[in-house]
């Protein structure tokens, strides 16, 4: 019986948090769409340059003053978060804010929510600050998780694409255009096949036409994603602009050899795949196939042993 009221417990918990968080979501997810759509107007954008002048601190909103709250005091933690969230794809100056906001609401959330159905007499208190502190445990722990597999889903869309790129800046190069032309015309070139890697050489592109060298932009580039591949091409270009190399010949080496290494990518998950299907197979496949292959023996058999 008190296993009953348990599991009774957990799902009723499970339900109404799961509900609110949703509820919450929707409504902050319409409000922020209408207010990126009056953000676009001229006027709004005029409001915006007289309250907020250059230089001055922003940040209104309820996600970054939650934030605030939780974000960390010293320099290099905070560096370091700033960095992984930039690995992330989160490019937006109060990212820091509002990703530590989320991570405070899926902390709070669950804790108030334990407490009002312990107040509605669905569950005990304790058993509401239980669920509670451990439901917001978890919160405080996957967003961070959730970083890692857009850091990795990042990681493997940019070596994906990185090859065909290289191919495609080299006949340019060949053609007589030069680097950061190459970088434009891949853009144009590959926007539709790979957006992401077109958005990135768009934001390279620009930081060469606000001073810095080819090589420290693609550097920067690739402290944004964590790649070594995309180093080892930065230490390329540097390495052709400071000795006169050929940018070209370098280019077209690091490409065969990124290929081969996508090829050799693709090999290894390949050799995974037989491994990843015996899970599915032995829990989703067998036990149906002795079910219908050993249930009509095994009803007989119990019909045998009843008649007995």
């Amino acid at each position: 019986m008190m296993t009953a009221e348990i599991l009774l417990a957990f799902a009723a918990f499970g339900v109404v948090a799961s509900l609110v968080m949703l509820l919450a979501l929707v409504f902050t997810g319409e409000r922020n769409a209408v207010a990126t759509r009056l953000a676009e107007s001229p006027a709004a954008a005029d409001r915006r340059a007289r309250r907020n002048p250059p230089g001055a601190p922003g940040g209104a909103g309820t996600l970054p003053q939650l934030g605030k709250v939780l974000m960390p005091e010293d320099a290099n933690r905070l560096n370091r978060l700033k960095a992984r969230l930039m690995q992330a794809g989160m490019y937006q100056r109060h990212s820091t804010a509002i990703y530590m906001g989320i991570k405070m609401v899926m902390m709070l959330t669950p804790l108030v929510v334990g407490v009002g159905m312990s107040f509605l007499g669905l569950i005990s208190l304790r058993w509401g600050v239980i669920l509670g502190a451990s439901v917001g445990l978890v919160g405080n722990v996957a967003p961070g998780i959730w970083l890692r597999h857009l850091k990795s889903s990042r990681q493997r869309s940019i070596r994906r694409a990185l090859p065909d790129a290289l191919d495609v800046i080299i006949v340019c190069l060949e053609g007589g255009l030069s680097l950061p032309a190459s970088f434009d015309r891949v853009t144009a070139e590959l926007k539709a096949a790979h957006p992401l890697l077109a958005s990135e050489l768009a934001i390279v592109r620009r930081e060469i036409q606000l001073g810095r060298s080819t090589g420290e932009a693609l550097r920067q580039f690739a402290d944004r994603f964590d790649a070594e591949e995309l180093r080892s091409l930065a230490s390329v270009v540097i390495q052709a602009e400071r000795f006169g190399a050929s940018v070209v010949k370098a280019l077209r080496v690091h490409a065969d050899a990124l290929r081969i290494r996508r090829h050799q990518y693709a090999e290894a998950q390949a050799q995974k795949a037989p491994v990843k299907l015996i899970f599915p197979t032995v829990l989703c496949i067998f036990p149906a196939l002795y079910i219908i292959l050993m249930g009509p023996a095994g009803i007989m058999v119990f019909s045998m042993f009843k008649d007995f």
